[in-house]
């Protein structure tokens, strides 16, 4: 069945219909891009989420991703920037292969329509002007065919008229003829023009018109056609994503799985463990003797341990969890200095500033009695900043031991760095004064000289600053019993490790171990070291230039983590390194 033969009267219906097919064209298309605007608002709402709970670089939030839970939390945050980057490639593809297809599709619809209904018009003139052709022709013959009548029955009257006179006679019969004449040529012309009209009309309803409405119903049903393919597309276009989202939903919950309380508790203690020894029992003094004055000074300026805290509060109930307590200044002479730690005794306390006997015994008394003061002894050192007294930042001596030595083996490594980075470049700027050299037209080799005598002292600087700290940290590594600090002398669980490399014993020179490790560093490859390794989810081809083609299930080395433009920069084990997109592969930092 089709138009031309069913409804080949219906001209208007078929108009109309076509044209509600292209609106509806239209709407879908308006629809779509409104769908794009809600996606894209989305996304761009989802990335301001987790710009805005994502940890400032340098800031309290990004040191404390060492803990699990808080890089889990830094991980979902990446993921749901992945995920936003999916919405924005959804409508994306939505506006590509659905808006902007469909507007150009419809305009060729609008344009075939515009065409075929123009020939539809052309054919209805044609037949209407022949239809006027005719019923002129129709008319002349039957006002001819009147007349010439007329003239002949006037012909028979004066015929038979007796007063008539033979030329009256004659004439009357030559006008009758005359118009019987003209009446029998328009009777032909006539019949010519309908013979004409009925072959056009003949033509226009079985031939042109039919031919017409079949064009018609050939574009609608090609627009219906492409209409069901947007409806796919609509699916399709969020459907090739889910995969990569539902990678997106797994790293959140892979985030949530690798969270490990026990593990953050370790960091914790590892990263504010002090090193100092627990404070020892304090001695009774016994006032009731017989004592000199001279003796009782000499008990009263021994250590008294947590009296050192308390000074004038001594009498007030001890909170762990307390406030900035101040040290008050009378409890301390204007030249002590913070104690040092005493396995066996303790630390030791200042002396009072009363001598009075009965305030020592009322003092004694209230030792004696049942309190929580031992937490109070936690506090091992005065701050400087209260004492009034020069603090040594570059050297950390206002650190705990254990932290002392963490501080400076975290300096050591970032001179190192540094150190290598000047090296690598003192190395490229000779390769390039010996390119300059060899092909002047490329460039003065003078020019280089400003920066290779910078760069050489740089890396004075820098080899000064790493003996001067490499030096602190044999101090402070050969105090106590406490293994030095090396990074390598931990084991996975954060405990140490001395059989490791990093790791010094007792009867080694710490000067030798130090610049040992130091010369081994510089002894590896000048490539940068890998932070990680990751797992291709997809395959990548890395047409563009500075990426890296990869395959679906292949390992590479991750050699600079992403810096919040969506890539990653990796490398193979035959050297070859690149970019390749965050979310087209899962990504394991080492810890």
């Amino acid at each position: 069945m089709d138009w031309g033969t069913e409804l080949w009267d219906q001209y208007d219906i078929l108009d109309k219909h076509t044209q509600s097919g292209l609106d509806l064209v239209e709407k879908y298309v308006k629809f779509v891009k409104e769908r794009t605007e809600i996606e894209q608002n989305y996304a761009k709402q989802l990335r301001n989420l987790t710009k805005k709970y994502s940890p400032k670089r340098g800031s309290k939030e990004e040191q404390e991703c060492r803990f699990s839970n808080h890089q889990a939390f830094l991980d979902v945050l990446n993921e749901m920037n992945d995920y936003a980057g999916q919405r924005e490639l959804i409508a994306e593809n939505m506006m590509i292969n659905i808006c902007i297809e469909l507007t150009k599709y419809l305009q060729d619809l609008k344009q075939e329509r515009k065409m075929h209904l123009s020939d539809a018009k052309k054919a209805q003139q044609s037949l209407e002007g022949t239809y006027k052709q005719l019923d002129n022709s129709k008319k002349r013959f039957e006002r001819e065919w009147r007349e010439a009548e007329k003239a002949t029955h006037n012909a028979e009257k004066t015929d038979q008229d007796l007063n008539a006179t033979k030329a009256d006679v004659e004439k009357a019969k030559q006008q009758a003829h005359m118009r019987t004449h003209i009446a029998e040529e328009c009777k032909n012309d006539y019949a010519a023009q309908l013979q004409k009209y009925n072959k056009e009309q003949n033509q226009f309803y079985f031939t042109d018109m039919p031919l017409i409405f079949n064009n018609l119903q050939d574009m609608d049903e090609r627009r219906i056609k492409k209409m069901a393919q947007g409806y796919i597309q609509f699916s399709d276009t969020e459907r090739q994503v889910m995969p990569i989202i539902a990678k997106c939903l797994e790293g959140i919950t892979r985030a949530g799985t690798n969270v490990n309380e026990r593990n953050d508790s370790v960091v914790l203690i590892e990263q504010h463990k002090s090193g100092f020894e627990r404070p020892g029992d304090l001695e009774f003094e016994d006032y009731s003797q017989g004592i000199n004055r001279a003796s009782s000074d000499s008990s009263l300026g021994t250590p008294k341990g947590p009296l050192e805290l308390l000074g004038k509060n001594k009498n007030k109930t001890f909170r762990l969890f307390n406030k900035k307590s101040k040290l008050p200044s009378s409890s301390l002479s204007p030249f002590s200095t913070p104690p040092t730690p005493s396995p066996a005794n303790g630390p030791p306390s200042p002396k009072f500033g009363r001598d009075p006997l009965s305030y020592c015994l009322k003092e004694i008394n209230k030792t004696v009695k049942p309190r929580i003061s031992s937490f109070r002894t936690l506090k091992r050192t005065f701050a400087p900043e209260k004492l009034k007294m020069p603090v040594d930042t570059e050297g950390f001596t206002h650190l705990p031991p254990e932290q002392r030595r963490k501080r400076l083996q975290q300096k050591i490594d970032d001179i190192s760095k540094e150190l290598q980075k000047e090296m690598d470049q003192t190395e490229a700027l000779g390769k390039m004064k010996d390119v300059y050299e060899k092909n002047p037209q490329m460039g003065d080799p003078a020019s280089l000289a400003p920066q290779i005598t910078q760069t050489a002292q740089n890396m004075e600087r820098l080899r000064g600053d790493l003996n001067k700290y490499e030096s602190w940290l044999a101090e402070a590594g050969g105090r106590g019993d406490s293994i030095r600090y090396s990074t390598h002398s931990l084991n996975n669980n954060g405990a140490h490790n001395p059989s490791s490399p990093g790791a010094l014993s007792d009867d080694t020179d710490p000067s030798h171990a130090i610049y040992t490790e130091f010369d081994d560093d510089f002894e590896e490859e000048e490539l940068a070291a890998p932070i990680g390794q990751c797992t291709a989810l997809y395959n990548f081809p890395g047409s563009s230039d500075g990426t890296i083609s990869m395959q679906e299930g292949e390992v590479l080395s991750v050699v600079e983590e992403d810096k919040g433009d969506g890539w990653t920069r990796v490398r193979r084990n035959n050297g070859d390194e690149g970019y390749i997109p965050t979310s087209y592969a899962t990504i394991t930092l080492n810890k």
